[in-house]
């Protein structure tokens, strides 16, 4: 069924689930609950519109109970791990090429699936400033390469170069690149703090925060895979460890402590971040995990 052209915002994270079907269910699950949450705010009225988000709620319906034993789907905080997980890695993939100065398509798209899937965390609630930071940053980048690329010219490497390029309303029409119709962004685009500009400026993203040790190598597929499939191996780099705190090392918890429901959750996300982490054998972001959750049950603070 044809997209009515009211819901055209909502075409490439649409796109995007229909990439992820096999690969990663949960990426395409929470692709289409974004498209129909989104689409439901700009036409749930005209018939066209109507028919539409029908059959795509038939569709996350159908898709619920196809994945109903799955952690991720059954439980929100799970969800939420395992999108800013996928879309930190495509990010992480797509800067690590371009700080290295390696220009393409599947990086361009990469920077672009990541910005995408950043929409789609507000499924899970308000966006953090980091993935808002992100957000901004990857689609940015994504027009500005792909400008760069069709004009004959070499785009700067890193956080460069910001001011006045336009973001592409057909990117990912064709294969992953952009049509030849750039403009501006949407007043709806968030905007950073004290920049008045709709267009992020290169202060804003001169000290992006990465975290440690979690670039992905250079030879990381711009496809992402599940974690449980061919999983690339990053090529071992001496790591500095995060010293243990020595208060957390007697985990018993303190006397009065009286943890929230809240409490428990963020304890949770801390764990499956920690789970991730290791499973990409980045270790230092594993052990801060785990310490942010265990002072937590501990004392009941962050």
């Amino acid at each position: 069924m044809a997209l009515p052209s009211q819901l055209k915002p909502i075409q490439h994270h649409l796109r995007t689930a229909q990439e992820h079907e096999k690969r990663d269910p949960v990426v395409a699950y929470y692709c289409r609950l974004y498209a129909m949450q989104t689409g439901m705010k700009l036409d749930s009225k005209t018939p066209e519109c109507r028919k539409f988000l029908v059959k795509l709620m038939d569709q996350l319906e159908m898709m619920k109970k196809e994945l109903g034993d799955n952690e991720s789907i059954t439980q929100e905080v799970v969800g939420n791990a395992h999108i800013e997980n996928y879309a930190l890695k495509m990010f992480l993939y797509a800067d690590n090429e371009d700080r290295s100065g390696r220009f393409h398509k599947n990086m361009i798209k990469s920077f672009y699936t990541s910005s995408l899937l950043y929409d789609v965390l507000s499924v899970f609630g308000e966006l953090s400033d980091e993935n808002i930071q992100h957000r901004k940053y990857a689609k940015w980048k994504a027009a500005y390469i792909h400008n760069c690329l069709k004009n004959g010219e070499t785009p700067q490497p890193g956080p460069i170069g910001m001011e006045g390029e336009g973001y592409d309303d057909e990117f990912g029409a064709e294969g992953g690149g952009p049509s030849e119709a750039p403009h501006n962004p949407p007043q709806s685009q968030p905007s950073f703090h004290g920049h008045p500009s709709n267009q992020p400026s290169a202060s804003n993203f001169s000290n992006i925060q990465i975290p440690p040790g979690s670039h992905a190598p250079a030879n990381t597929p711009a496809e992402i895979p599940h974690p449980e499939a061919q999983l690339v191996k990053p090529v071992p780099v001496p790591r500095t460890m995060p010293a243990v705190d020595p208060s957390l090392l007697n985990n018993t918890q303190e006397g009065d402590v009286r943890l929230t429901p809240e409490d428990f959750t963020r304890a949770q996300k801390y764990c499956k971040y920690a789970g991730s982490a290791l499973q990409y054998e980045d270790v230092g972001t594993a052990i801060q995990n785990l310490q942010k959750a265990l002072k937590l049950l501990t004392t009941g603070k962050e």
